[in-house]
């Protein structure tokens, strides 16, 4: 039986691996890391190819290693990964790839992974899975009646591929702001969101104010509910690159439509072009679903931890339910930078559980 499992090999997956080297657990030996995906880099490898270095909000060190200068044009879905590559090269990580994790279930002294290659018994697991393999879309009427394009953001390969068309972006976080901006410079857009966005300067983002962030997710998770989306703390800000298209009038909001019809979205209200039906309609050749991810768990599922919320109970890194299961890259630990702190301290805890220091004897 191994000591601990990490399931994914992102940002907090080869996070927790090199504490968990590092504090003495043996690689392949005692601690492995399962990756699904077939090369390194974690989500960022299936990223569009028109994300550059400069686009990104900021890639966090993996501990003990750098993130390498960038020039900015560098594409994100191979500079990034290039990264992952050198460090799990560097630091002789034992990560097993192309590994899919099917089911977790209890077993006498720990878990049981059954994955695509076989199964793992555990003394302790860690799971880093992340979000991107589950991306959401939100059911409205009349969703499966559209005859144009629909793709969520995790589709989308780029704004060449839209060109001409009549966009709908759905969505009211960072990457529809994003998408806005290079999508309208070739296509007509329009943008629908389900509450007015929060538009916040870059003097908002204080060390104070981050502080208060994480400790509004983490009330939430220790709770048992499920973890907000990040925009919806923190609010939206508009960086250089997209002001541009913040001139043009591209960030002018319309309230969510009220259905989906086959050839475009209405509102009941007065928005649009009129209709026979007395409401207001927008044709458009493709919605975009910029509207993000959740936590990819359902391996998970035999473990019954989710509370009637719909949330994980946690306790920092660890579910309230059993200490020897972490989740790393849920909640507040979802962002880069909380990533690596929950890999150290997903690390230290089972190091302490399963390794627990002799107590001394007084003579």
């Amino acid at each position: 039986m191994l000591d601990v499992v990490v399931i994914g090999a992102g940002q907090a997956g080869l996070s927790a691996a090199y504490h968990l080297v590092r504090m003495g657990f043996r690689a392949y030996d005692e601690v492995v890391v399962l990756d699904r995906n077939p090369a390194p880099g974690g989500a960022w490898q299936h990223r569009w190819n028109s994300l550059t270095m400069h686009d990104v909000h900021g890639i966090a060190n993996l501990p003990g290693v750098p993130v390498p200068v960038s020039a900015g044009p560098e594409r994100a879905n191979a500079f990034v990964p290039g990264y992952f590559a050198d460090y799990e090269r560097r630091f002789e990580l034992p990560v097993v790839r192309p590994v899919s994790v099917e089911s977790v279930r209890r077993i006498d002294g720990g878990f049981l992974v059954q994955t695509s290659v076989g199964a793992y018994e555990t003394a302790a697991l860690v799971n880093a899975t992340g979000t991107w393999d589950r991306p959401f879309i939100p059911w409205y009427p009349g969703i499966e009646t559209f005859r144009g394009r629909q793709l969520h953001t995790a589709d989308y390969r780029g704004a060449a591929e839209l060109a001409g068309q009549q966009v709908l972006v759905v969505g009211g976080g960072a990457s529809a702001v994003q998408l806005l901006a290079e999508i309208s410079a070739v296509a007509s857009t329009t943008w629908v969101t389900r509450r007015p966005p929060e538009w916040r300067t870059g003097e908002d983002f204080t060390p104070e104010y981050g502080r208060q962030v994480v400790a509004r997710v983490e009330e939430r998770v220790r709770a048992g509910l499920p973890p907000r989306s990040v925009v919806s703390v923190t609010g939206l800000h508009l960086r250089p690159q997209e002001q541009e298209a913040a001139e043009r009038g591209v960030y002018t909001r319309l309230p969510m439509f009220t259905r989906i019809i086959p050839e475009g979205v209405e509102w009941s209200s007065e928005l649009g072009s009129a209709n026979a039906g007395g409401g207001r309609v927008l044709k458009v050749d493709t919605i975009l679903w910029a509207t993000g991810f959740r936590a990819d768990l359902a391996h998970l599922a035999p473990l019954h931890l989710r509370e009637p919320s719909g949330g994980i109970r946690m306790n920092g890194t660890a579910t309230a339910a059993d200490p020897h299961l972490h989740l790393v890259g849920y909640g507040p630990s979802a962002s880069t930078i909380g990533a690596n702190r929950a890999g150290f301290t997903a690390a230290r805890s089972l190091r302490t559980l399963l390794r627990p220091e002799p107590t001394a004897v007084s003579a």
